[in-house]
């Protein structure tokens, strides 16, 4: 447990300063993808209203707080590793929610506006930035935040400290 524990909070602070361009795509896409869910009924509530979430409004408002919170989190570099633990499986969650049902033609949501609309090409066609944001959080969770981040600067105030 001491290792996972390690591994998650001691995250890798020495990649190349250039992930921050993953930090910002990421971190910008789950932040502004939280404020819509409060700025648009159908984008938070509504959605995950017809998606049969339970206790949706709550669900809705969790989701948009952790997105707003970790989407800064990631654009600063802070508490990097959780934070893209903690979307992977947001991501997951989205996709088995959304696309599963687009496949099978039973979506509770709006239809894509152009075909394809349901079936396997639909999904990959709609599924592009759910697989982009599911990946870079991969890669952030396995490599760190780079040294342009604040877990780094952290990271280094903390050797200076203990040498």
């Amino acid at each position: 447990m001491k290792t996972i524990f390690n591994r998650l909070f001691n995250t890798p602070t020495n990649g190349q300063k250039e992930i921050i361009i993953l930090r910002l795509m990421a971190g910008g896409v789950f932040f502004w993808e939280g404020l819509l869910k409060f700025v648009y009924a159908n984008q938070g509530v509504g959605r995950f209203t017809k998606l049969g979430f339970p206790f949706p409004a709550e669900m809705a408002h969790f989701i948009a707080v952790a997105e707003i919170t970790g989407g800064l989190l990631l654009l600063f570099g802070l508490l990097t590793r959780p934070v893209a633990i903690f979307f992977i499986g947001e991501m997951i969650v989205a996709i088995l929610s959304t696309k599963v049902s687009l496949y099978l033609g039973t979506s509770p949501l709006p239809l894509p506006p152009a075909p394809p609309q349901i079936g396997i090409w639909a999904v990959l066609h709609e599924i592009r930035s759910d697989y982009a944001q599911l990946l870079t959080c991969l890669f952030l969770a396995l490599i760190g935040p780079g040294v342009a981040s604040l877990d780094a600067k952290m990271a280094s105030d903390k050797r200076i400290k203990n040498s």
